[in-house]
Protein backbone atom coordinates (compact mmCIF):
# COMPACT_ATOMS: atom_id res chain seq x y z
CA UNK A 1 0.00 0.00 0.00
CA UNK A 2 1.15 3.61 -0.52
CA UNK A 3 1.92 5.77 2.41
CA UNK A 4 2.97 8.93 3.07
CA UNK A 5 6.56 8.90 4.67
CA UNK A 6 9.84 10.53 5.85
CA UNK A 7 13.46 9.67 7.43
CA UNK A 8 14.13 11.42 10.29
CA UNK A 9 15.95 13.52 11.51
CA UNK A 10 17.06 13.85 7.81
CA UNK A 11 15.21 17.17 6.14
CA UNK A 12 13.13 17.18 2.98
CA UNK A 13 12.86 13.23 2.98
CA UNK A 14 9.01 13.21 2.40
CA UNK A 15 8.02 10.77 -0.32
CA UNK A 16 4.93 8.80 -0.68
CA UNK A 17 6.21 5.36 -0.84
CA UNK A 18 5.21 1.32 -0.92
CA UNK A 19 5.45 0.05 2.37
CA UNK A 20 3.98 -3.14 4.02
CA UNK A 21 0.41 -3.80 4.40
CA UNK A 22 -0.56 -3.46 8.14
CA UNK A 23 -1.55 -6.72 9.96
CA UNK A 24 -4.10 -6.11 12.89
CA UNK A 25 -3.09 -7.51 16.01
CA UNK A 26 -5.14 -8.78 18.87
CA UNK A 27 -7.89 -6.24 19.91
CA UNK A 28 -7.41 -3.99 16.73
CA UNK A 29 -9.61 -2.55 13.91
CA UNK A 30 -7.94 -2.69 10.28
CA UNK A 31 -9.11 0.88 9.07
CA UNK A 32 -9.36 2.47 5.51
CA UNK A 33 -7.64 6.00 6.02
CA UNK A 34 -9.20 8.31 4.49
CA UNK A 35 -7.24 11.69 4.90
CA UNK A 36 -5.08 13.32 7.38
CA UNK A 37 -4.29 16.88 8.44
CA UNK A 38 -1.10 18.91 7.88
CA UNK A 39 0.02 20.73 10.67
CA UNK A 40 2.71 22.70 12.16
CA UNK A 41 4.12 19.63 13.77
CA UNK A 42 4.36 17.72 10.51
CA UNK A 43 6.10 20.52 8.50
CA UNK A 44 8.68 20.93 11.42
CA UNK A 45 9.64 17.15 11.18
CA UNK A 46 10.04 17.05 6.93
CA UNK A 47 12.43 19.83 7.98
CA UNK A 48 14.09 17.53 9.94
CA UNK A 49 13.72 19.77 13.54
CA UNK A 50 12.46 16.28 15.28
CA UNK A 51 10.32 12.67 15.19
CA UNK A 52 11.60 9.49 15.45
CA UNK A 53 11.17 6.34 13.60
CA UNK A 54 9.61 3.08 14.76
CA UNK A 55 12.99 1.60 16.68
CA UNK A 56 14.88 -0.43 13.91
CA UNK A 57 13.83 1.67 10.81
CA UNK A 58 14.82 4.82 9.45
CA UNK A 59 11.68 5.41 8.00
CA UNK A 60 8.22 7.17 9.73
CA UNK A 61 5.22 7.46 8.16
CA UNK A 62 3.49 10.82 8.72
CA UNK A 63 0.25 11.92 9.76
CA UNK A 64 -1.81 12.19 13.27
CA UNK A 65 -4.48 13.85 12.76
CA UNK A 66 -5.96 11.34 11.27
CA UNK A 67 -9.50 9.82 9.66
CA UNK A 68 -10.50 6.30 8.44
CA UNK A 69 -13.48 4.04 7.99
CA UNK A 70 -13.69 0.65 10.06
CA UNK A 71 -13.14 -2.40 7.40
CA UNK A 72 -12.66 -4.59 9.87
CA UNK A 73 -13.27 -4.80 14.16
CA UNK A 74 -12.39 -7.27 16.12
CA UNK A 75 -15.36 -8.71 18.18
CA UNK A 76 -16.30 -6.70 21.25
CA UNK A 77 -14.89 -3.76 20.13
CA UNK A 78 -17.97 -2.10 20.07
CA UNK A 79 -17.16 -0.58 16.74
CA UNK A 80 -17.74 -1.53 13.17
CA UNK A 81 -17.12 -2.02 9.43
CA UNK A 82 -18.26 1.13 8.08
CA UNK A 83 -17.97 3.31 11.30
CA UNK A 84 -15.89 6.74 10.91
CA UNK A 85 -13.03 6.65 13.56
CA UNK A 86 -9.99 8.67 14.49
CA UNK A 87 -7.18 7.29 16.19
CA UNK A 88 -5.49 8.70 19.44
CA UNK A 89 -2.11 10.16 18.58
CA UNK A 90 -0.18 8.94 21.93
CA UNK A 91 0.10 6.05 24.27
CA UNK A 92 1.79 5.90 27.16
CA UNK A 93 5.50 4.71 28.00
CA UNK A 94 6.22 0.80 28.47
CA UNK A 95 6.95 1.65 32.10
CA UNK A 96 4.33 3.61 32.62
CA UNK A 97 4.77 7.15 35.48
CA UNK A 98 1.73 7.80 37.27
CA UNK A 99 -0.10 10.39 35.14
CA UNK A 100 0.41 7.46 32.57
CA UNK A 101 -0.74 4.75 34.63
CA UNK A 102 -4.38 6.36 35.77
CA UNK A 103 -4.89 6.98 31.82
CA UNK A 104 -3.56 10.86 31.44
CA UNK A 105 -0.50 10.06 29.29
CA UNK A 106 -1.24 13.43 27.80
CA UNK A 107 0.60 14.43 31.37
CA UNK A 108 3.30 11.51 30.75
CA UNK A 109 6.25 13.22 33.82
CA UNK A 110 8.67 10.93 32.19
CA UNK A 111 8.67 11.39 28.54
CA UNK A 112 9.02 7.69 27.40
CA UNK A 113 5.80 7.96 25.26
CA UNK A 114 5.62 7.26 21.70
CA UNK A 115 3.10 9.15 19.25
CA UNK A 116 1.51 7.83 16.15
CA UNK A 117 2.99 9.84 13.14
CA UNK A 118 5.57 11.58 15.38
CA UNK A 119 7.67 9.99 18.17
CA UNK A 120 8.62 5.93 17.23
CA UNK A 121 5.13 4.80 15.81
CA UNK A 122 3.90 5.01 12.44
CA UNK A 123 1.26 7.30 11.75
CA UNK A 124 -2.22 7.17 9.74
CA UNK A 125 -1.20 8.79 6.24
CA UNK A 126 -1.12 5.40 4.83
CA UNK A 127 -3.89 3.53 2.58
CA UNK A 128 -4.76 1.27 5.41
CA UNK A 129 -3.90 1.49 9.17
CA UNK A 130 -4.48 -0.62 12.78
CA UNK A 131 -5.26 1.01 15.78
CA UNK A 132 -6.42 -0.89 19.05
CA UNK A 133 -10.02 -0.59 19.81
CA UNK A 134 -9.36 1.60 22.75
CA UNK A 135 -7.40 4.19 21.18
CA UNK A 136 -10.31 4.88 18.34
CA UNK A 137 -12.64 7.45 18.85
CA UNK A 138 -15.63 6.80 16.63
CA UNK A 139 -17.27 9.26 14.46
CA UNK A 140 -21.04 10.03 13.81
CA UNK A 141 -21.09 10.16 9.32
CA UNK A 142 -22.23 14.14 8.99
CA UNK A 143 -18.46 14.33 10.35
CA UNK A 144 -17.33 12.62 7.16
CA UNK A 145 -15.80 15.79 5.85
CA UNK A 146 -14.29 17.19 8.68
CA UNK A 147 -13.50 14.43 10.69
CA UNK A 148 -9.94 14.77 10.83
CA UNK A 149 -10.19 18.10 12.76
CA UNK A 150 -10.70 16.08 16.01
CA UNK A 151 -7.18 15.60 16.59
CA UNK A 152 -6.49 19.26 16.86
CA UNK A 153 -10.26 20.05 18.45
CA UNK A 154 -8.76 17.85 21.14
CA UNK A 155 -5.85 19.78 21.82
CA UNK A 156 -8.54 22.71 22.35
CA UNK A 157 -10.57 20.99 24.22
CA UNK A 158 -8.00 19.46 26.75
CA UNK A 159 -7.07 23.54 27.14
CA UNK A 160 -10.77 24.20 27.98
CA UNK A 161 -10.72 21.30 30.83
CA UNK A 162 -7.50 22.98 32.35
CA UNK A 163 -8.33 25.90 32.25
CA UNK A 164 -11.71 25.33 33.83
CA UNK A 165 -10.10 23.09 36.35
CA UNK A 166 -7.55 25.96 37.43
CA UNK A 167 -10.65 28.52 37.63
CA UNK A 168 -12.30 25.85 39.80
CA UNK A 169 -9.79 26.89 42.69
CA UNK A 170 -12.22 29.55 43.50
CA UNK A 171 -15.49 30.97 42.30
CA UNK A 172 -15.28 31.24 38.89
CA UNK A 173 -17.73 33.17 36.18
CA UNK A 174 -15.88 33.94 33.07
CA UNK A 175 -17.57 36.49 30.78
CA UNK A 176 -14.85 37.51 27.84
CA UNK A 177 -12.08 35.10 26.35
CA UNK A 178 -9.29 36.07 24.02
CA UNK A 179 -7.96 33.48 21.28
CA UNK A 180 -4.11 34.80 19.90
CA UNK A 181 -3.78 33.15 16.69
CA UNK A 182 -6.42 32.40 13.55
CA UNK A 183 -4.71 29.08 12.49
CA UNK A 184 -6.52 25.83 12.95
CA UNK A 185 -5.96 25.69 16.84
CA UNK A 186 -7.39 29.17 17.52
CA UNK A 187 -10.28 28.86 15.30
CA UNK A 188 -11.39 25.57 17.27
CA UNK A 189 -10.60 26.97 20.74
CA UNK A 190 -12.84 30.29 19.88
CA UNK A 191 -15.62 28.01 18.31
CA UNK A 192 -15.27 26.47 21.98
CA UNK A 193 -15.25 29.43 23.38
CA UNK A 194 -18.57 30.63 21.54
CA UNK A 195 -20.05 27.02 22.79
CA UNK A 196 -19.20 28.04 26.21
CA UNK A 197 -21.12 31.26 25.89
CA UNK A 198 -18.43 33.92 26.67
CA UNK A 199 -17.62 37.36 24.64
CA UNK A 200 -15.13 35.70 22.19
CA UNK A 201 -12.28 37.87 20.31
CA UNK A 202 -9.40 36.52 18.46
CA UNK A 203 -6.19 38.25 17.30
CA UNK A 204 -4.53 37.39 13.94
CA UNK A 205 -2.19 39.73 11.90
CA UNK A 206 -4.05 39.54 8.60
CA UNK A 207 -6.72 41.55 7.76
CA UNK A 208 -8.10 39.83 4.51
CA UNK A 209 -8.25 35.79 3.20
CA UNK A 210 -10.61 33.66 4.45
CA UNK A 211 -9.70 34.01 8.62
CA UNK A 212 -11.74 37.79 9.80
CA UNK A 213 -14.96 36.02 8.06
CA UNK A 214 -14.00 32.99 9.83
CA UNK A 215 -13.97 34.71 13.24
CA UNK A 216 -17.01 36.53 12.30
CA UNK A 217 -19.41 33.84 11.55
CA UNK A 218 -18.36 32.65 14.70
CA UNK A 219 -20.47 35.16 16.29
CA UNK A 220 -16.95 36.72 17.69
CA UNK A 221 -14.69 39.26 17.42
CA UNK A 222 -11.69 39.72 14.51
CA UNK A 223 -8.61 41.81 15.66
CA UNK A 224 -5.33 42.80 13.79
CA UNK A 225 -3.75 45.11 16.30
CA UNK A 226 -0.90 45.33 18.83
CA UNK A 227 -1.09 42.90 21.57
CA UNK A 228 -0.28 45.00 24.63
CA UNK A 229 -2.82 47.64 23.23
CA UNK A 230 -5.62 45.29 22.44
CA UNK A 231 -5.29 43.53 26.21
CA UNK A 232 -5.52 46.55 27.93
CA UNK A 233 -8.82 46.97 25.92
CA UNK A 234 -9.79 44.19 26.14
CA UNK A 235 -8.86 42.62 30.10
CA UNK A 236 -9.75 38.96 29.32
CA UNK A 237 -10.91 36.38 31.71
CA UNK A 238 -9.18 33.56 29.95
CA UNK A 239 -6.68 33.60 26.86
CA UNK A 240 -5.98 30.66 24.97
CA UNK A 241 -2.83 31.42 23.28
CA UNK A 242 -1.88 29.94 19.81
CA UNK A 243 0.97 31.55 18.50
CA UNK A 244 3.96 30.89 20.54
CA UNK A 245 5.22 34.72 19.52
CA UNK A 246 6.92 35.84 22.58
CA UNK A 247 5.67 39.66 22.51
CA UNK A 248 1.94 38.16 22.11
CA UNK A 249 2.99 35.46 25.28
CA UNK A 250 3.54 38.00 27.22
CA UNK A 251 0.91 40.32 26.34
CA UNK A 252 -1.14 38.09 27.04
CA UNK A 253 -0.20 37.12 30.54
CA UNK A 254 0.05 40.93 31.00
CA UNK A 255 -2.80 41.53 29.93
CA UNK A 256 -6.22 39.77 31.54
CA UNK A 257 -8.36 40.73 34.79
CA UNK A 258 -7.71 39.63 37.48
CA UNK A 259 -7.89 36.08 38.41
CA UNK A 260 -7.34 35.95 34.58
CA UNK A 261 -5.88 32.34 33.36
CA UNK A 262 -3.61 32.26 30.45
CA UNK A 263 -3.62 28.91 28.66
CA UNK A 264 -0.01 28.44 26.34
CA UNK A 265 -0.80 26.18 23.28
CA UNK A 266 1.81 27.46 20.91
CA UNK A 267 5.49 26.17 21.26
CA UNK A 268 7.75 28.70 20.59
CA UNK A 269 11.04 28.82 18.27
CA UNK A 270 14.08 28.25 20.69
CA UNK A 271 16.90 31.06 20.47
CA UNK A 272 14.58 34.18 20.12
CA UNK A 273 15.43 36.36 22.52
CA UNK A 274 13.12 39.34 24.27
CA UNK A 275 13.09 42.17 26.74
CA UNK A 276 10.76 41.45 30.09
CA UNK A 277 9.89 43.11 32.86
CA UNK A 278 10.04 39.76 34.90
CA UNK A 279 9.86 41.52 38.26
CA UNK A 280 6.89 43.64 37.08
CA UNK A 281 5.19 40.67 35.35
CA UNK A 282 5.56 38.37 38.55
CA UNK A 283 4.10 41.11 40.65
CA UNK A 284 1.13 41.10 38.67
CA UNK A 285 0.37 37.59 38.59
CA UNK A 286 1.05 37.79 42.82
CA UNK A 287 -1.47 40.41 43.49
CA UNK A 288 -4.15 39.30 40.91
CA UNK A 289 -4.34 35.68 41.76
CA UNK A 290 -3.61 35.05 38.24
CA UNK A 291 -2.46 31.94 36.88
CA UNK A 292 -0.22 30.36 33.57
CA UNK A 293 -0.29 26.93 32.55
CA UNK A 294 0.66 24.98 29.43
CA UNK A 295 -1.03 22.52 27.60
CA UNK A 296 -0.46 20.09 24.71
CA UNK A 297 -1.77 16.69 23.71
CA UNK A 298 -4.50 15.00 24.60
CA UNK A 299 -6.10 12.12 25.86
CA UNK A 300 -9.51 9.63 25.14
CA UNK A 301 -11.55 11.92 27.29
CA UNK A 302 -10.20 15.15 25.68
CA UNK A 303 -10.87 13.22 22.01
CA UNK A 304 -14.45 12.86 23.35
CA UNK A 305 -15.33 16.15 24.25
CA UNK A 306 -13.56 17.41 20.90
CA UNK A 307 -16.73 14.74 18.91
CA UNK A 308 -19.56 16.42 20.74
CA UNK A 309 -17.90 20.03 20.13
CA UNK A 310 -18.11 19.02 16.10
CA UNK A 311 -21.06 17.52 16.14
CA UNK A 312 -22.57 21.07 17.55
CA UNK A 313 -21.00 23.21 15.34
CA UNK A 314 -22.04 24.38 12.47
CA UNK A 315 -21.08 21.56 9.61
CA UNK A 316 -20.51 24.07 6.82
CA UNK A 317 -18.09 26.37 9.20
CA UNK A 318 -15.93 23.59 9.71
CA UNK A 319 -15.39 22.43 6.16
CA UNK A 320 -14.78 26.35 5.08
CA UNK A 321 -11.81 25.99 7.86
CA UNK A 322 -10.40 23.67 4.89
CA UNK A 323 -8.73 25.30 2.28
CA UNK A 324 -7.06 22.89 0.16
CA UNK A 325 -7.54 19.11 -0.03
CA UNK A 326 -4.44 17.61 -1.75
CA UNK A 327 -4.12 13.49 -3.03
CA UNK A 328 -1.76 11.68 -1.60
CA UNK A 329 0.60 11.25 -4.37
CA UNK A 330 0.78 14.68 -4.74
CA UNK A 331 1.32 15.32 -0.72
CA UNK A 332 4.34 17.92 -1.07
CA UNK A 333 1.56 20.33 -2.22
CA UNK A 334 0.56 20.19 1.24
CA UNK A 335 2.95 21.19 3.06
CA UNK A 336 3.40 24.75 0.65
CA UNK A 337 2.54 27.52 2.43
CA UNK A 338 0.18 29.66 0.55
CA UNK A 339 -1.56 32.82 1.49
CA UNK A 340 -4.99 31.68 2.31
CA UNK A 341 -4.06 28.65 3.94
CA UNK A 342 -6.11 27.83 6.87
CA UNK A 343 -5.91 23.89 7.13
CA UNK A 344 -4.78 21.85 4.19
CA UNK A 345 -5.34 17.90 4.28
CA UNK A 346 -4.26 14.85 2.37
CA UNK A 347 -6.76 13.19 0.71
CA UNK A 348 -5.74 9.07 1.48
CA UNK A 349 -8.72 7.40 -0.73
CA UNK A 350 -8.08 7.91 -4.30
CA UNK A 351 -10.87 6.48 -6.60
CA UNK A 352 -8.41 3.44 -7.61
CA UNK A 353 -7.49 2.65 -3.95
CA UNK A 354 -5.68 -1.07 -3.27
CA UNK A 355 -8.53 -3.53 -1.72
CA UNK A 356 -7.86 -3.92 1.72
CA UNK A 357 -5.13 -6.26 3.34
CA UNK A 358 -5.92 -10.11 3.74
Amino acid sequence: MRAMTVRPPVPDTLAVRDVPDPEPGPGELLVRGLAVGVCGTDREIVAGDYGAAPPGREELVLGHESLGRVHRAPPGSGLTEGQLVVGVVRRPDPEPCGACRHGEFDMCRNGRYTERGIKERDGYASEFWCVEADYAIPLPPELERVGMLLEPTSVVAKAWEQVERVGARAWFAPRRALVTGAGPIGLLAALLAVQRGLETHVLDRVTDGPKPGLVADLGATYHAAEPGKLTDELRPDVVIEATGNGEVVCAAIAGTARYGIVCLTGVSPAGRRLSVDAAGLNRELVLENDAVLGSVNANQRHYRQAADALVKADAGWLERMITRRVPLERCAEAFERRPDDVKTVVVLDAPDAPAAPG
